[in-house]
This record gives C-alpha cells, structure tokens and sequence, in this order.
C-alpha cells in the first residue's frame, strides 16, 4: 500500500511512513506554504500525534524535516485533531497531525493545515507534485529526529476553554456518563468537559494499545461491550471518538450507538444553521429534518468545507458542514448564549456530543427519545476490510458499465429505480430503499451503505450488499 491521499490526509502503512515517506511530504508541505506565501521563513507549524505505536517516530522525522525546510515546529503532544488546528488558528500556524484516525494499527497517515485550516483537494495535487520533484533529493528524503518547543498544554487549556463554555453551568448534573476511552488522544479531555457539566463521569476501557475504533461502522464487539457497560452502570449516554479524536460516538441510554449524521443534524438545530453542507452518504431524510438549506458533497472533509466555503461566498450566514461519521465542521462563527464559538472548518467531535446531550438535558429527554423525534429512515453502514483497491474498483467500473451489468448484480435485492454517481455508486430500488457502494479513500476496504423503511428491512439489505461484495470476482 503505497502512501497516497485520502478522503482526509496522506495514509500509508506504517513501516512507509516512519522512514523517508514523512520526510519527504513534510518537506514538500513545507515547500508548498513557503512558495504560496502561507509561511515565510522561520514561521510556526503546530505538530501532534495519536497514540500508534509509530506516530512518535513519524513526528519527529517530520519535526527535523520542518527545521531543515527553514519552519519552526511546535511540538503539541498528543491531542486530538480539532485541538491541534484550533490552536493553529489561533497564532496563524500551519499544522501537522500524525494520525491514521480510525484504520488499523499496522497503517498510519499525516494530515496537513494551512494557518485557514484543513488544505484542499487543489493543495493535495500542489503537494504531491512537489513531492514528485523531491523524490530523487536526498536531504528532502533524510530521515532525522527534531526536537521543538513543547505547547501541548496550552493548545489543550484552548481547546477545554471553548468546549466548557458551549453549555450552561451545571447542565449535565445527575447525567450518569460512561466515556469509552480506549486509545483516544481525545480520552482524558473528554472526561474533564462532562465533569466540567456537572455528570458523573466513568472512565471505561482504557486501553495502552492501540485500537482502531471507526464511529460510522462500530463493530459488533465494540456495541456488546458498550451495551454491557451501560446495563451495568445505568447510564445516560457513553461517549468516545476515533483515534484521533476528530469523529464522534455517542450511544443512548441502552449502548446502542447513534448514527454520525444524526449527531451532525442535532448539532444544526442546536447551533441555528442555516446551510448544511453533507456528503451523498448521510441519510437522505436531512433534507426534510430542519430549517435550513442541505448541500450534498463527495465524502472527504475537504469536499464539505469547499461547499462551506461556498456558500460564505455566496453570502450565507450560519454554515456548518457534518459527515456520516459525526464529524461535525464549522465554516462561520456561532454564537451560543454569551459565547462566540469562532468557525473551526476541520472534523470536531466534542461539540455534536455536547449538542444531543444538552438538548436531552434541557428537555429532559433521553437520547433515545431525542433521536425518535426526527423519523429519519432507518440507515446502516459497514465495510469489508482487506478488499484490494484493484477489485474495488474493477467492480465499480462494472456496475457502471451498464444498466444491465448493474441490474444483473442487484436482482437479488430488487430492480433498480434511479442511481447516483456523486461518490460511488448510490442505487434507490424499486422498493425506495438505498444501497450504496462506495471503495474507501483511506483503506483497501469496500463500505456499503443502506437506507429503509425499519430496522429489519436495513439490516437485511446490509447484510445482503455486504454478501454481493464479497461473492464477486474481477471479471475478465
């Protein structure tokens, strides 16, 4: 697995990446800001990092290649992303953060920030080439640790500052909150926010090795345990995130986890949006679900905050961008009580936890209650993992090839009534059901998506879709 980007950053595996791949992008990065006038000389570049096993290695190969680019990193610790590119904002830095998110272990990735936030498709392109033009460079390819100045409390004390300030006082007394800690750089913040609340907070799971955790395909063990838990300590809700803490999971009252695009939709309402910039992927009842304009994208952040951008240029006010995966992005400022939350146009998963739990507690309701006041369709995703890029996409060019090859592959499920190719294939059926298919841009993984009428009825058609991917072989 060759290291590339994503749907969000450069992924690759790991035993790439702690060698000359992160030198050489870091360089290239550092080359990129230099040439379009984001950094002169001298100027600052926030790094962090999860909790892999090879993430320190990669940060300080990635710190030395900064100094030796003329920038000056800060070292941010382990934080999650959100911290990381707030704090960023906040001195008019560029950012790197050493993550592989939710994927496994053996695989790693680095996400760049211009001092605005998150780079665009158009500066993936801009650092690939100049990567390309380096490759050959053999400083720009010198694996060498660096040392930086150490910042990690001070972009934690900003990023605990605005999450303790988006509730009143004393909102979550009583609440009884399980937060699964797992290996989450996120882990220990969380806990001081809710308590912050007023909610009796128990720490769960934590664990010193690494585990992948993906909040828009929690996997059955992870639901058992979390069931477990909270049957166990009677609580109101469990809260956690991905690796690096940027994606949400927020569970009920009964362990069952909510849906990302759910939390992103209850943090609209909370917050007042306007416009809600979402990809194809997150459930089609949004568009019916509030009071504000939707404004469908590819999947990848960089898609949803090119839409956000959008529509502030247009003139909007009030934007904020969510993916399935609860990822929630705030393209303009946003006022709450007395408090101005300042625009973050990168992933966050504090603020879609705090948003469902505050208008629980506000109501009161559970949060179960709360997610039956949207009848959104019943939507389901999982993935099959080892599914090599190659098939991947030889199977989407199949389905594409004709309305036969696709009806032929689907027959089992139904006939097909209308498809969309925004972002893999999304097929509504006969039936009005959803199945989509889409290759992932993280990982040789297939995922698969469904919408239907209830519960049953989408776990049979996920499972199903789930069954047609695995059974099919390149046909030649």
């Amino acid at each position: 697995m060759a290291a590339k980007f994503g749907t969000s950053g450069l992924r690759g595996l790991s035993s790439e990446l702690v060698g000359s791949v992160s030198a050489l992008y870091s360089t290239a990065f550092a080359r990129f800001l230099l040439s379009g006038g984001l950094a002169s000389p001298g100027s600052p570049v926030v790094v962090a990092r999860d909790f892999r096993q090879s993430s320190p290695e990669i940060a300080s190969t990635v710190m030395g290649a900064l100094i030796r680019a003329g920038l000056k990193p800060i070292d941010c610790g382990t934080i999650p992303t959100p911290a990381l590119a707030l704090y960023g904002q906040s001195i008019g830095a560029a950012g790197i953060m050493i993550t592989g998110s939710h994927i496994p272990a053996d695989r790693n990735g680095i996400k760049f920030y211009r001092p605005d936030g998150e780079i665009a498709k158009t500066d993936e392109a801009a650092i690939t080439e100049a990567a390309a033009l380096l490759a050959g460079d053999e400083v720009a390819n010198r694996v060498e640790a660096g040392v930086a100045e150490d910042h990690e409390e001070k972009a934690s004390r900003l990023f605990l500052d605005r999450n303790m300030a988006i509730l009143p006082a004393g909102s979550l007394k009583g609440k009884r909150i399980g937060v699964y800690q797992h290996s989450t750089v996120a882990r220990d913040m969380m806990v001081k926010v809710f308590e912050h609340y007023g909610a009796t907070v128990f720490p769960l799971g934590r664990s010193e090795q690494f585990i992948p955790v993906d909040t828009e395909a929690v996997s059955d063990e992870t639901i058992r345990l979390l069931a477990g838990w909270s049957d166990e300590l009677s609580l109101d809700a469990i809260i956690s995130t991905d690796g690096d803490g940027d994606r949400p999971l927020v569970t009920d009252e009964h362990g069952l986890p909510l849906r990302g695009d759910l939390l992103g939709l209850v943090a609209a309402r909370f917050l007042g949006a306007n416009v809600v910039a979402t990809p194809v992927t997150s459930n089609s009842g949004i568009e019916t679900a509030g009071d504000f304009k939707v404004v469908r994208t590819r999947v990848g952040s960089p898609f949803v905050i090119a839409a956000m951008d959008e529509a502030l240029a247009s003139g909007e006010s009030k934007v904020i961008g969510f993916e399935a995966n609860g990822g929630l992005m705030l393209g303009s400022d946003f006022s709450i009580g007395s408090t101005t939350l300042k625009a973050l146009p990168t992933r966050d998963s504090f603020l879609p936890a705090l948003a469902i739990l505050g208008i629980a507690a506000e109501n009161p309701q559970t949060l179960s209650a709360v997610a039956r006041t949207f009848s959104l369709p019943i939507a389901l995703a999982d993935r099959l993992e080892n599914y090599a890029t190659e098939r991947s996409a030889a199977l989407m060019a199949y389905l594409r090839s004709s309305p036969d090859c696709l009806s032929d592959f689907l027959t089992s499920l139904g006939t097909v009534k209308s498809t969309s190719d925004i972002d893999g294939l999304r097929v509504t059926l006969g039936d009005d059901s959803i199945i989509h298919f889409r290759p992932s841009g993280n990982a040789p993984e297939m995922r698969c998506y469904v919408e239907a009428a209830d519960e049953d009825a989408a776990q049979a058609l996920l499972e199903k879709g789930l069954g047609l991917l695995g059974g099919w072989q390149r046909i030649a």
